[in-house]
């Protein structure tokens, strides 16, 4: 008689890396293991060479590095990336990440997100992270500054 086969769940895996404050690298099965990129769906971080850039993935960093998280996929992106919602322990990360101050609500992605719109709202008030800055900059404007050069 045959064993019967666990069901294997591909949006659950261990993050392995982190890539910047706004992408992972996780561990599925696929029913083998394989390493997906994931980039956080509605958030943009600052780049690595960015005020806050480094400090946002340390930040990423702390909340899942070696967990166990749930992908909850939205789309691919152009660069072949996971486009998801993680999840770790019940949080949703990429609000966190907005709520602590280390990324943008990234509304042209995600522009009828309230969970995320209230998170930025927070941090703001708070000035949190990147809002202890007088005029922070997004992300996009900066790679957009970076490439007239």
């Amino acid at each position: 008689m045959l064993a019967a086969c666990a069901k294997v769940d591909r949006n659950v895996g261990r993050v392995v890396g982190v890539t910047d404050g706004d992408t992972v690298r996780v561990l599925v099965n696929d029913p083998t293991p394989k390493e997906v990129r994931v980039r956080l769906h509605g958030i943009d971080a600052p780049e690595r060479n960015q005020a806050f850039g480094t400090r946002a993935r340390q930040e990423l960093s702390s909340l899942v590095f070696g967990k166990t998280v749930r992908l909850q996929k939205v789309d691919t992106d152009r660069y072949g990336r996971t486009v998801a919602r993680l999840v770790v322990d019940g949080r949703d990360v990429n609000a966190e990440m907005v709520r602590r101050g280390f990324a943008w609500w990234y509304e042209r992605y995600a522009p009828d997100d309230p969970v995320l719109k209230a998170a930025q709202r927070e941090a703001r008030a708070g000035k949190l992270g990147l809002w202890r800055d007088a005029r922070p900059v997004p992300p996009w404007e900066f790679r957009a500054r970076e490439r007239e050069r």
